[in-house]
């Protein structure tokens, strides 16, 4: 019987601490490249099939991992990763995304690889270090950030170009985003979830 994506395990905190995520001990069902970026068609029977059985092992470590719910919330809500993330598919969180209004950016892996040089500098980031050190010159501000006057300069000229009234917004609650992801799984009608 399928395992509902609502279902919740009973393992202690720390002993999930201490283990880690289900998908760390299976790397070479994570990490292939049937369910990590899967091709779009083309594929062979014998490829498909394989896709299929691999797709169906990481579905069942995910279903029985203590983290699913929070790796399911991060992977719809904060983060666009590839493959297999709290047992869906690129494709049904991009589905999952749609319903719920969630718009994610996508990752810059030079900052999270720690690359220096020609970074991009998040703009709420510029205007959250002024609100917080406005005593500080734009200079100092652009020491704290990393970039160039210039850079700053142009961030705070867009703040005040911006309208007042900034559309805000809301993050789905992890119930929404487990309901919605259940509809896409279970393969429920594309009705927008109205929250």
């Amino acid at each position: 019987m399928p395992t509902s994506i609502l279902t919740r395990t009973s393992a202690s905190t720390s002993r999930t601490q201490r283990r880690g995520p289900a998908c760390a001990s299976s790397p070479e069902v994570f990490q292939d490249p049937l369910v990590e970026d899967p091709p779009r068609g083309g594929l062979t029977s014998a490829d498909r099939e394989r896709q299929t059985r691999l797709l169906a092992r990481a579905r069942a470590t995910c279903a029985g991992c203590p983290l699913r719910t929070a790796c399911l919330y991060d992977a719809v809500v904060t983060h666009d990763v590839a493959g297999m993330a709290g047992g869906t598919t690129a494709r049904q969180r991009t589905e999952v995304r749609r319903r719920l209004g969630v718009v994610v950016d996508a990752e810059d892996l030079d900052t999270l690889a720690g690359v220096v040089g020609a970074r991009q500098v998040d703009h709420d980031e510029v205007l959250r270090l002024r609100r917080a050190h406005p005593d500080e010159t734009l200079e100092q501000l652009a020491q704290r950030l990393g970039c160039s006057l210039s850079t700053v300069k142009r961030h705070l000229r867009r703040s005040r170009q911006e309208p007042a009234e900034r559309r805000t917004v809301t993050r789905p609650l992890p119930a929404q985003v487990l309901r919605v992801t259940s509809a896409v799984v279970d393969g429920a009608p594309g009705a927008r979830y109205a929250a």
